[in-house]
């Protein structure tokens, strides 16, 4: 039976997760040192309504990469019970990151930094349990995956207000941090819903042919459209089935919007990087290519001990200056983690001992397959 073409690497992920790194860096540099009388004025308020897209983009990414894990263990006829441990594995790495960033956060604050720090629900955290709540969806086929998951991040969309109401003080507090939405962490409810969302994203997306990803493309842009208009009229609805309701902490028609800004954004992602204007390196694409890096690092740099005197004294050109200073430090950063893998990819293959002429050729054919199904 000829099997369906696989769906190509994509590029214009890589593109996307440059762009929300780029957003997440300014809007955490204005966060950190803008001063506090500037702080009603357009140009902060802007960076901080931007910057708010940023985490809904990386935590869709990140179930679209889930899913394409799913997929690729699928493809490979994984037994059932092989697939659902794989995507464990996923989130007990990113679980196990997410300890080791708190940890680190914590040692280079020390004097300075509460131990409660250590079990604050950042987007690393949510992300590995949102992972391992979400992992049996690898036990589903294709289709059923796309819709489950779905449905689950609608669940969590909608059930966020409720959450907010819910008496949850009989559980610990580093555990109810989890569920509860706060405007301080990254509770599963609601940003749970945008991995939800990604990993139906993703399944659609492996299930595409290379040839109709132009009208998946254009679909996603169309209900990306359709869904922030939706969500900005339903919002300002005078009434709310909700008895608690705000709409920067828990609203769904906030997480609606965000979703459909996401499509919206992954659509021009598409048409940049696969219609000839991105074909060439790109500053964006290659922060995209070391994001976790630059997350990790910035974070120490933005909001640590290094530019203390500086900290929240800074005006909106000080700030944009700032902005521009620790992009450029982040993407030599991108850089250089590209050119030391590079390298290693190098002395790795100078190391493997020379073959007969005719193995030489086999292997160099299959290097070009590879690099062709790549890009």
């Amino acid at each position: 039976m000829a099997q369906k073409p696989r769906t190509p690497h994509l590029p214009f992920l890589d593109w996307m997760r440059g762009l929300a790194a780029a957003v997440m860096l300014q809007g955490h540099t204005f966060h950190s040192f803008s001063r506090p009388d500037l702080r009603d004025q357009s140009a902060y308020v802007l960076s901080q309504f931007f910057g708010g897209i940023a985490p809904a983009i990386f935590l869709a990414l990140t179930g679209v990469t889930y899913a394409f894990l799913m997929e690729r263990n699928e493809r490979r006829a994984m037994p059932m019970f092989q697939r659902w441990t794989e995507a464990l594995k996923r989130a007990r790495y990113l679980l196990l990151i997410a300890v080791l960033f708190r940890l680190q956060l914590w040692v280079f604050a020390w004097g300075k930094s509460d131990w409660h720090d250590l079990f604050k629900v950042d987007v690393l955290n949510l992300m590995g349990v949102a992972m391992l709540l979400f992992s049996p969806l690898a036990l589903l086929p294709l289709a059923e995956r796309a819709r489950s998951a779905a449905v689950i991040g609608v669940l969590i969309a909608c059930l966020a207000p409720v959450m907010s109401v819910v008496d949850l003080s009989w559980m610990h507090p580093f555990l109810s941090a989890y569920l509860t939405p706060s405007y301080n962490t990254f509770a599963l409810f609601p940003w749970g819903a945008f991995i939800a969302f990604g990993i139906a994203g993703g399944t659609l997306l492996k299930a595409c042919r290379p040839e109709h990803l132009d009208r998946f493309m254009q679909w996603g842009a169309l209900i990306g459209f359709g869904m922030v208009l939706c969500a900005q009229y339903f919002s300002n609805l005078p009434y709310t089935l909700y008895t608690k309701s705000e709409f920067w902490l828990n609203s769904p028609g906030l997480v609606f919007g965000k979703l459909g800004i996401v499509l919206l954004v992954s659509a021009f992602a598409f048409l940049w990087s696969e219609r000839g204007w991105g074909l060439s390196w790109s500053w964006l694409r290659q922060l995209g290519t070391a994001s976790l890096l630059v997350y990790w690092v910035h974070i120490e740099v933005v909001y640590g001990r290094w530019f203390g005197s500086s900290k929240e004294k800074l005006d909106t050109m000080g700030c944009v200056l700032a902005a521009a200073g620790v992009m450029l430090a982040m993407l030599l950063l991108a850089l250089a983690k590209s050119w030391l893998t590079e390298a290693r990819l190098a002395e790795a293959a100078r190391r493997i001992p020379p073959v007969r002429s005719a193995t030489r050729e086999a292997v160099a054919m299959g290097s070009a397959i590879v690099r062709r199904g790549a890009d």
